[in-house]
């Protein structure tokens, strides 16, 4: 295992998984042979798909849709879990036939050989991240990685916010976002694990995370650092990441994500213009802000800005 998170930005391949890591962000790949020649040859497959989400340091994200031709036996280094959204995703491993159907949820354990190819001939399509083992042993505070015996999690036992993550690859992940990520997964893996081992209850420093809180709800619009988070409360970045969810109900990402649209609101209500309203609420452009809104709100701001009319 490596002593580093690898920065990539975007993605990989697989039936069932992903047959190599392509690193947009344009540093080397974990996967041994060369990945990217792999995803060039995937990608000029007829009725074959691959669009790569932004990624973040350890974190891969990928969209595929496949038919005809599936993956060739493969390995990666990293765990693989993917969430299939439509079709029936066939793939072997560990010596056995596996499928995958939409809303279940897979998840390779790193250098385990597997490949993939669609059950029906109206092929399938899924969404995966790439996760790096250093994040999962640093969010599990070095304990050893897990082991998903059964790729295959029925549709029951997939986690609600992990799901969520995977449909959404299309949003950039900033540092907590990619610590979120990290532990959804984290979480997940431990759950479904061969062995469990139980846990000590961790007493919450409610007074610290609050001076999180506060510095983010402040000023929503500025984007703060781990490093000062970790300054204003004097906690370590993943202490931070685990507990913020715990007391708050959320990630630190998605609460300043909230404040920001509740500024956008109070901006609407005085009839700011939509471009300048993204711009003080701290979204990148007004496509951004639309995004969130309707995504947070189920309307577009015009639409919402109309109902209060």
């Amino acid at each position: 295992m490596r002593n580093d998170s690898r920065s990539g930005e975007d993605a990989r391949c697989g039936g069932g998984a992903g047959r190599g890591r392509v690193s947009g962000g344009g540093e080397d790949s974990p996967a041994g042979a060369d990945p990217r020649r792999h995803l060039r040859a995937v990608g000029t497959v007829p009725g074959n798909r691959l669009r790569f989400g932004p990624g973040a340091a350890g974190i891969e994200r990928l969209e595929a849709s496949l038919t005809g031709e599936g993956f060739a036996p493969h390995r990666h280094d990293t765990y693989a879990i993917g969430l299939t959204f439509h079709g029936v995703q066939t793939f072997r491993y560990r010596g056995e036939a596996r499928h995958c159907l939409p809303g279940e949820l897979h998840v390779l354990h790193p250098d385990e050989v597997h490949d993939g190819v669609a059950g029906t001939d109206e092929g399938f399509g899924y969404r995966i991240i790439y996760l790096d083992p250093f994040l999962v042993q640093e969010a599990l505070g070095g304990a050893p990685l897990p082991f998903v015996a059964d790729p295959v999690i029925g549709r029951r036992d997939v986690d609600p916010s992990l799901a969520a993550c995977l449909r959404d690859i299309d949003e950039p992940l900033d540092d907590f976002g990619r610590l979120t990520t990290t532990l959804l997964a984290a979480r997940t893996l431990v759950r479904h694990a061969a062995v469990r081992r139980p846990g000590r209850p961790v007493p919450l420093a409610l007074e610290a995370l609050a001076r999180v809180r506060d510095l983010i709800a402040e000023d929503p619009a500025v984007r703060h650092s781990l490093a000062e988070f970790e300054a204003v409360s004097g906690l370590d970045r993943w202490t931070i990441a685990r507990q913020f969810r715990t007391a708050f109900g959320t990630s630190p990402t998605r609460f300043r994500t909230m404040r920001q649209l509740d500024r956008a609101r109070r901006l609407l209500r005085d009839g700011v213009p939509l471009s300048e309203t993204a711009q003080l609420a701290g979204f990148a452009d007004q496509a951004h802000l639309t995004r969130m809104f309707k995504r947070t709100y189920g309307l577009t701001p015009a639409r919402w800005a109309a109902a209060l009319a």
